[in-house]
């Protein structure tokens, strides 16, 4: 039996919608301008490839639960976003909807001093996902729909069939620079519309009638 010499911590845990399984959480990537409109109205070149950044994997909220509006900042923005959930051998087990919380002023001033996003995108709760939904590797995640409203208002509305990367080229992509492992979540990028939220907002993300998220900021 192996004995470790701290206290080992428990992966965050989500759950797999239609069974008692729970899926664990090994790394977050996130897949940046992976929507030319995006990358416009963050006045970025949507010509530029996207990039990819990562997430602790304690930063995953479960779907339903509340979080704490995050120190520092006075621009949290919502990012709305397919996510895959990896198995084995690099093979998608599942997809979800998940919300790429931002801290867009620290993000903006990052951008300025060419210093790392971690300030901007690490912070407890930065990353709610929903259930996880089982799928095939025939599955077509084109056809889904991604839609965020803040209490009751829509904010974001799009169709994955608009990434400038698809799923399999985003694992392609990735599995060139870091290793791709089961328990992996891959958030895949947000289309325009992001904005800013604050305290008491209710935020509703789903994925066309498919699943959905929901969660208020505290």
């Amino acid at each position: 039996m192996t004995k470790f010499a701290v206290k080992y911590s428990e992966p965050v845990l989500i759950p797999v919608r239609g069974s008692e399984k729970q899926f664990p959480v090994n790394m977050v990537y996130c897949v940046g301008r992976n929507y030319a409109a995006h990358a416009r109205e963050m006045g970025t070149d949507e010509r530029q490839p996207p990039l990819f950044f990562s997430k602790p994997g304690w930063t995953v909220n479960a779907a339903g639960s509340n979080i704490p509006f995050p120190s520092s900042t006075s621009d949290l923005q919502h990012e709305i976003e397919l996510v895959l959930a990896m198995g084995s051998e690099q093979n998608i087990y599942g997809f979800a909807v998940g919300v790429d919380l931002t801290r867009r002023d620290l993000q903006a001033r990052a951008k300025r001093e060419g210093r790392p996003w971690f300030s901007a995108k690490v912070f407890t709760g930065a990353a709610p996902v929903s259930k996880i939904i089982p799928t095939d590797d025939n599955f077509d995640f084109s056809n889904l729909m991604l839609e965020l409203s803040v209490n009751g208002e829509v904010r974001q509305s799009a169709s994955c069939r608009d990434m400038i990367w698809s799923p399999a080229d985003i694992i392609r992509n990735l599995a060139g620079e870091a290793q791709v492992k089961s328990g992996d979540l891959i958030f895949t990028g947000t289309p325009a519309g992001v904005s800013t939220i604050k305290k008491e907002d209710k935020i509703h993300a789903e994925i066309n009638g498919v699943v959905g998220l929901d969660f208020t900021i505290i």
